[in-house]
């Protein structure tokens, strides 16, 4: 007989081998949950940025005058003479989506809202939208610019769009009357 030792692994190294590559394979899998978690986050707030700037520019396309586009004498009124002044809010009945009256000035959209789900232009829901929310709000701003402008001479709008995940952006923009009655 040959007195050559034996070679291999004791079940005590084999059991201590298991649980330390148990161990190192459960922070992988939870790394891996985080990046997972954290590679959809951009295509949120990447959504949310585009709905927010899709907004931002139908507000910033209205017209900005003193009276209300509706009045006759929206182009020549100074604001004492018109008919209807246009103030922060709507005036009457008017919404985004009509089907008569729509919003029809910047100043218009102040405190407009969609919960939950996000809609067109002519009230369709974007169903690949759900869980997103949109609000606009509307001040007068003339003080923000150095020289003062006459407050009720600018506007700040802030659209906030709130989606999945709880990732929220804020776009804040300006719009100027150029003219006193310019539309």
């Amino acid at each position: 007989m040959s007195s050559s030792r034996q070679r291999g692994l004791s079940l005590v190294e084999v059991v201590v081998f298991i649980v330390v590559l148990g161990i190192a394979l459960a922070g992988m899998a939870v790394i891996y949950n985080q990046l997972t978690l954290a590679s959809v986050d951009p295509v949120v707030r990447k959504q949310a940025v585009a709905i927010a700037n899709s907004l931002m520019e139908e507000i910033q396309l209205r017209p900005f005058t003193l009276c209300d586009p509706d009045d006759p004498n929206v182009f020549a009124a100074p604001t004492p003479a018109c008919g209807t002044p246009e103030g922060i809010g709507t005036e009457g009945l008017e919404t985004r989506y009509g089907p008569i009256i729509f919003y029809d000035n910047v100043s218009d959209y102040d405190t407009f809202e969609m919960a939950g789900s996000i809609q067109d232009i002519s009230n369709n829901t974007i169903t690949e939208l759900n869980g997103y929310s949109a609000r606009v709000d509307i001040i007068n701003a003339g003080t923000d610019f150095t020289p003062a402008v006459p407050a009720d001479a600018a506007l700040r709008v802030t659209v906030i769009v709130t989606g999945p995940a709880n990732v929220r952006v804020i776009l804040q923009g300006y719009r100027l009357r150029y003219a006193p009655n310019s539309p």
